[in-house]
């Protein structure tokens, strides 16, 4: 991958995709995937813990403090290595847009190499380097072939652009200019500025209020001196996790991860973020001419500590985080035709992470569709999920869980979220199991615990006009009665 395409990447994933608190890092090229056994039915199970790729997970730390999980792989000759730093938007201290910055420039230039000489030492070993940065942590990422030919000049190459960024001021511009164009493109989207808005609701003053991306007022002022600043505070050590999945022995294994931790400014580990305090409840209106209105419904929801994380999960599947067949989906399109599509979720972060309820509709149909939206939730925090509806979510986790673990890029992301969470090593084999163990009682429990239609921040953003009433519903699909979706 070209730095300067990655760049794109990230500035247009940050711009378009990262506004309603997701944390996924950037998605890499995925490896091959190693053979796996057949997936089980939820009857074939039996009690039985579901069928995955087996993790046997070694973990330490580096002489600096570095926190390292690994994995040895070796049915390919490649590894993956993915560096996970509590230095998102979250530690931006005032000036909204600096981490995302720090991280957009790592591969900018380094002594003796600018962008396209770090590019072409990348690709011409055959090797991939990744990066993002989001509200809590900011990522970098190495995919090489594991021969020591390939694999140690790769590293080389890697723990110089980490350790020893430059910050030239031409690149500085350049991205500057690139960010600041997305702003621009915002301004054009009502269902970005309508996340912008909900994310400043929801949290005020606390560090997730602000966009990862910054602001147009903050980013021109941002100076290299800053990025080089933030970079010696965050990226450090103490600061990290090492997650690493491949073709390596653990010896291997431990002088790469020593190779890449001496290469890093030394410094302790950032301060942990604090717990958001409670919003206001309310309606926010952003006056947009569009066919379509944008409907956010959110409050704060759970850190990724909370005993309810899997009882949570799971009663959203049901709720609107599955697809058709939710709730929401079956009562609002399915019904009745109301939209493409509508989806809840938790995002479980550091602090409180949100949970929101999404969906665009027919300007006409706007308030009607809200106020069914929440009695939906209401009803659903009443009665709970029936013991059919609970059943056929566990089946669907239960037949998807083999994927969370089909490839090396998809291992080195859930050694990285365990890490970075502090999530015990048989997290994965853990939260399968609490999930098929749930009953309704508890999934209704947990759910009512949390959330409060009563709470609920709301953000809307299209057209005032004339409102109609909203259609029957009925037993037979409906085709939603609208276009193409908008943004």
């Amino acid at each position: 991958m070209s730095a300067h395409h990655g760049l794109r990447q990230l500035v247009l994933a940050a711009l378009l995709g990262g506004l309603l608190g997701c944390q996924s890092p950037a998605a890499q090229a995925p490896a091959a995937p190693a053979p796996l056994p057949a997936l089980n039915s939820l009857a074939e199970l039996d009690g039985k813990d579901p069928s995955h790729r087996a993790l046997d997970i070694q973990t330490w730390r580096t002489a600096e403090g570095a926190k390292v999980l690994f994995v040895e792989a070796r049915q390919l000759p490649m590894f993956d290595l993915r560096l996970t730093f509590a230095a998102g938007s979250s530690q931006d201290a005032g000036v909204p847009g600096l981490a995302m910055l720090t991280n957009a420039m790592l591969n900018e230039g380094v002594p003796g190499k600018d962008v396209t000489a770090i590019a072409e030492g990348f690709e011409d070993l055959g090797a991939e380097f990744g990066n993002g940065a989001y509200r809590d942590m900011a990522v970098a990422s190495l995919r090489s072939l594991s021969a020591p030919a390939q694999r140690e000049p790769a590293l080389q190459l890697f723990a110089q652009v980490l350790g020893q960024p430059s910050f030239p001021a031409d690149a500085l511009a350049r991205i500057k200019n690139q960010v600041l164009a997305g702003f621009e493109y915002q301004k054009q989207n009502p269902g970005t500025l309508a996340g912008l808005e909900l994310f400043k609701r929801l949290y005020g003053e606390h560090p997730y209020a602000h966009s990862s991306e910054g602001t147009a007022q903050s980013i021109p002022g941002i100076s290299p001196a800053q990025l080089r600043a933030f970079h010696a505070q965050a990226y450090t050590p103490g600061n990290l996790v090492i997650a690493l999945v491949g073709d390596l022995s653990r010896e291997e294994a431990q002088a790469l991860a020593a190779q890449v931790s001496a290469a890093l400014p030394k410094g302790p580990a950032l301060p942990k973020m604090a717990q958001p305090h409670p919003p206001k409840a309310g309606l926010t209106h952003i006056e947009f001419p569009s066919n379509q209105t944008h409907l956010l419904l959110a409050q704060l929801g759970i850190d990724r500590q909370d005993p309810d994380y899997a009882a949570l999960y799971l009663g959203n599947q049901v709720l609107g985080g599955g697809g058709f067949g939710t709730r929401l989906m079956t009562e609002i399109r399915e019904k009745r035709g109301l939209t493409y599509g509508i989806y809840s979720g938790f995002s479980a972060m550091q602090a409180r992470g949100p949970f929101t309820i999404s969906l665009q509709t027919r300007a006409e149909l706007s308030e009607g569709t809200l106020a069914l939206v929440q009695q939906l939730l209401r009803d659903y925090l009443a009665s709970g999920p029936t013991p059919k509806e609970l059943d056929d979510a566990k089946r669907e986790l239960a037949g998807s869980f083999p994927l969370s673990t089909a490839s090396n890029a998809d291992i080195v992301g859930q050694l990285g979220a365990i890490g970075f969470y502090d999530l015990p090593l048989t997290h994965l084999e853990d939260f399968m199991r609490k999930v098929q163990a749930l009953s309704v009682d508890e999934v209704k429990t947990a759910m009512a615990k949390h959330l409060n239609v009563d709470q609920l921040v709301i953000v809307t953003a299209g057209p005032s006009v004339a409102q109609k009433p909203l259609p029957a519903p009925t037993d037979s699909l409906v085709e939603p009665p609208l276009g193409v979706p908008e943004h």
